[in-house]
């Protein structure tokens, strides 16, 4: 199934380099060397389940954290990174004293399930947790999907992917199979930090701007009539009008999308008359960071993955597949004493996304998931496997098709 991932260059100190396998990129590998407890160094995810197991009593043992070479690896990087030695592959950020948004890159992956046997097995056997039934995967070991919300809210990138999860979806069970069945639902995945007083702003000021942010972050994601075409006025309205290039791309973007004007770099959009969202459900995971900008600024940076199941439009369809988009997006609030800006109003420094299941020859504006009945009819693609669901990296850039390991 194929894979779209639309990028505007910025730099993301949790990229991997492309040599080195994910799993060694925690956040939490001096934790023994420190002496800090297990619970420090888990996901939210391994903590969930071990504390859920242990009142259970059907704990087996804490997970282990990082191997040495893993611990070593990590703090090499990060003395580099220290020292300003950023690895090869990342991209410096825009020009943040212009305060203008940058066109996305667009790198398109076609991605189908199935075919990686050789690659699978490599997978397998650097994280169990892959496999379906695996005690600490995403769902349920019987076979059904967890509650909605069973995760705790996300607090700092994870360490892995999560596990794989056994079912298929269906009509009336669409996120089994998927790690997402556990996630939050739409709006209550969104969740803002605590506002508090930052640079020359006051703590009811980026109280403010986190409220439009988030606004931003629901209507172009979650809002039904968004998800069917309709224009995001909400997410368009919180937007400082003094960053006419980027309003004018977006605004042109939903009005005559195009090759260059890609409305999906911002918006979640399928054609209503091609594909339908069950019920309108999706599933967010995420976080937001805020952080003290350059001059006074207020800096917000959202990182989150929304995951869509969908059928044809048909009402006659029965099967049902998954689109999947990872988004980040950073927001600035300038001075405006100091730089021509709106009081009050958002400025997107940058904005990167990854989609999952969305065709790669299209540019008309919409999303196109391929369900497994496509797939048969045509020869499956190639290209790099990425899984959707794995956050604990960057958003890769690039422009290329591959392949999905799971919708």
């Amino acid at each position: 199934m194929p894979v779209k991932n639309e990028e505007t260059p910025l730099p993301d100190h949790r990229a991997a380099s492309p040599n080195l396998p994910l799993w060694i990129f925690g956040r939490d590998h001096e934790a023994a060397r420190e002496g800090r407890t297990v619970s420090e160094h888990l996901s939210d995810e391994e903590l969930a389940r071990f504390l859920r197991e242990s009142a259970e009593g059907t704990a087996r043992e804490a997970p282990k954290e990082p191997s040495a070479r893993a611990r070593m690896v990590t703090a090499r990087l990060r003395e580099q990174e220290a020292r300003g030695e950023v690895p090869q592959g990342w991209r410096t950020g825009p020009d943040l004293d212009r305060h203008r948004a940058h066109a996305a890159r667009r790198r398109r992956l076609k991605a189908a399930v199935g075919g990686l046997v050789v690659a699978g097995l490599v997978v397998l056997a650097l994280n169990p947790s892959l496999l379906p039934g695996y005690p600490y995967g995403g769902g349920g070991t019987d076979g059904t999907s967890v509650a909605a919300g069973t995760l705790p809210a996300e607090t700092a990138a994870p360490s892995t992917a999560p596990g794989a999860a056994p079912g298929t979806p269906t009509l009336d069970d669409p996120f089994a199979g998927s790690p997402a069945a556990a996630w939050q639902e739409g709006a209550e995945g969104i969740v803002m930090p605590e506002p508090k007083a930052v640079g020359v702003f006051s703590e009811q000021q980026v109280g403010k701007a986190l409220e439009d942010a988030r606004t931003l972050l629901v209507d172009a994601n979650v809002a039904p009539a968004t998800l069917r075409g309709g224009k995001p006025k909400a997410a368009l309205g919180v937007l400082d009008p003094r960053q006419p290039e980027l309003l004018d791309h977006l605004r042109a973007s939903l009005r005559e999308p195009d090759g260059k004007h890609d409305p999906l770099d911002l918006f979640s959009r399928f054609d209503p008359e091609e594909i339908r969202v069950v019920g309108d459900q999706v599933r967010t995971r995420g976080r937001t960071v805020l952080e003290k900008g350059k001059d006074g600024a207020v800096s917000v940076k959202a990182d989150y993955t929304f995951v869509y199941p969908v059928t044809r439009a048909g009402k006659e369809s029965e099967e049902v597949t998954r689109a999947v988009v990872r988004r980040v997006v950073e927001f600035e609030m300038p001075d405006p004493a100091r730089y021509v800006a709106t009081p009050g109003k958002l400025m997107i420094t940058s904005y990167r996304s990854e989609w999952g299941n969305s065709g790669c020859e299209f540019s008309d504006g919409w999303a196109h998931p391929q369900f497994d009945s496509d797939l048969s009819d045509g020869a499956p693609p190639s290209g790099p496997t990425v899984d959707p669901y794995d956050r604990s990296g960057a958003v890769s850039d690039g422009d290329e098709c591959g392949t999905l390991s799971r919708v």
